[in-house]
C-alpha cells in the first residue's frame, strides 16, 4: 500500500488560544477578581505590593482588557471630548498637547473637535460626542453657553476655557492683568501714544485684554479711542490695523496686539512703510507663540501657559468624574507673564544687551 502523502493527510486545524481573562489573572496573582478589578481600574486603594504583583502578573499574562466590555460595565469611556474654536495654529494645538499629556497620565484618550466658533457647528459636534465621552473640555470664547446648556446632559462634568459661567467649572487665562502689564511696560518707556489693534467683539478673551489695555491708558490720562483699531486675530487684519495707526496724525509711538498673529502682521506693515523698529516703533503682542522669538525683531509679547491651561483644564473634569457627587463651580485662572524682547527695547539696551534675554 503507497505511504499516505503530506497533501492527502487531513490537516489538523490550529486552536486558538483563548483570550486571558481577568479571571486568569486573579487565579494566577492569587487574589479576588474584585482585586484584579481594583488594581486595572484603578479605582479604590490597593497596598503597593499587591498592585506590583497583580500588575506583572498582567503583564506575562499578556492580559488585555475588553474596553468595550469595561465600558458597559462601568459605564465609562475614558475618554474626554475636547471642542475648541479651532485645531489650527500653535495656540489650539499647545492646548490639546496640554490635555493630552495629562489625560494619558490618568489613562484617559481625548477626541477633539473644531467649532469654528459656530453654535450650530457646535452643536453638531456635542450630538456627535454624546454617550462617547465621560466628560467634556469646552472652549467657547465666541459662542454664548445659554445657546447650549439645553444639548448638554445635566450629568455631564463639564469644563469650559476661557469662558464666565456660574453654572460650570471654569480655567481661563489673566487676560485683562496681562494686557495691563503690557500697556504699563509701553508707558513705562516713554510712550504715551500707544495704539492698541483688538481681537473680534464678541471674544470674551479679546474684551478682557481691552479692558486692561483702556485701564492702563486712563492711568497715564489718555481716553483716545482713536489709538484702537479692529482686528480678528489674524495676520492680515494686524497689517491693515498697523497700516491704519500709521496714518493717524499724529501717529503712535507703540502699537500693542492683541495676539501675536496680530503683532507679526503689524511688523510686514512696519516694514513696507520703512518704519524701523522700534527705534521708529514699538511692538508688542500677547500668547507667546514660538514663531515670535524668531522674527525680526524678536517680539516682546505677555506668555501664556498653554499646557498650565490644558492642564487645569483636565484636573478639574477627571475630578469631576471621579466624584459624580454635585460639586460648586469652581472658577481657575492661569496666570500671565510679561517677556521682553527686542521689539520693545531702546536703542541703548538693545545695544548693550545684543539679543534676548
Amino acid at each position: 500500500m503507497a505511504a499516505e502523502t503530506t497533501s492527502s493527510r487531513p490537516r489538523r486545524r490550529r486552536r486558538r488560544s483563548a483570550a486571558v481573562t481577568i479571571h486568569d489573572v486573579a487565579a494566577r496573582a492569587g487574589v479576588s477578581v474584585a482585586t484584579v478589578s481594583r488594581v486595572l481600574n484603578r479605582n479604590a486603594p490597593v497596598r503597593p505590593e499587591t498592585l506590583q504583583h497583580v500588575q506583572e502578573v498582567a503583564r506575562r499574562l499578556r492580559y488585555v482588557p475588553n474596553t468595550a466590555a469595561r465600558a458597559l460595565s462601568i459605564r465609562r469611556s475614558h475618554t474626554i471630548g475636547v471642542v475648541l474654536p479651532d485645531v489650527h495654529g500653535e495656540f489650539f494645538s499647545e492646548v490639546i498637547r496640554g490635555i493630552d499629556v495629562a489625560a494619558r497620565k490618568a489613562g484617559f484618550h481625548i477626541l477633539v473637535s473644531g467649532s469654528h466658533s459656530d453654535a450650530d457647528e457646535m452643536l453638531a459636534v456635542l450630538e456627535t460626542m454624546r454617550g462617547r465621552v465621560d466628560g467634556l473640555l469646552v472652549m467657547a470664547p465666541d459662542v454664548s453657553m445659554a445657546a447650549l446648556a439645553e444639548e448638554i446632559p445635566a450629568d455631564l462634568p463639564l469644563v469650559l476655557l476661557n469662558a464666565s459661567s456660574d453654572a460650570h467649572h471654569t480655567v481661563t487665562v489673566d487676560n485683562h492683568g496681562g494686557a495691563l502689564t503690557m500697556t504699563r511696560h509701553l508707558a513705562s518707556l516713554g510712550h504715551t501714544r500707544i495704539g492698541f489693534i483688538k481681537g473680534p467683539a464678541h471674544n470674551a478673551d479679546a474684551r478682557e485684554r481691552l479692558r486692561g489695555f483702556r485701564q492702563a491708558m486712563r492711568e497715564i490720562g489718555v481716553r483716545d479711542r482713536t489709538l484702537e483699531c479692529k482686528g480678528d486675530f489674524t495676520e492680515e487684519s494686524g497689517c491693515e490695523a498697523a497700516k491704519t495707526l500709521l496714518g493717524l496724525d499724529p501717529r503712535p509711538t507703540a502699537i500693542f496686539a492683541a495676539n501675536d498673529a496680530m503683532a507679526i502682521g503689524a511688523l510686514s506693515a512696519l516694514s513696507d512703510a520703512g518704519v524701523g523698529c522700534p527705534d521708529q516703533m514699538a511692538m508688542a503682542g500677547f500668547d507667546d507663540i514660538r514663531v515670535g522669538r524668531y522674527v525680526t525683531p524678536s517680539l516682546t509679547t505677555i506668555h501664556v501657559d498653554v499646557d498650565e491651561l490644558g492642564r487645569r483644564a483636565f484636573q478639574l473634569v477627571f475630578d469631576a468624574i471621579e466624584n459624580s457627587a454635585e460639586q460648586d463651580a469652581r472658577a481657575e485662572c492661569v496666570p500671565t507673564s510679561l517677556v521682553i524682547r527686542n521689539s520693545t527695547r531702546p536703542r541703548a539696551a538693545r545695544s548693550r544687551k545684543g539679543g534676548e534675554p
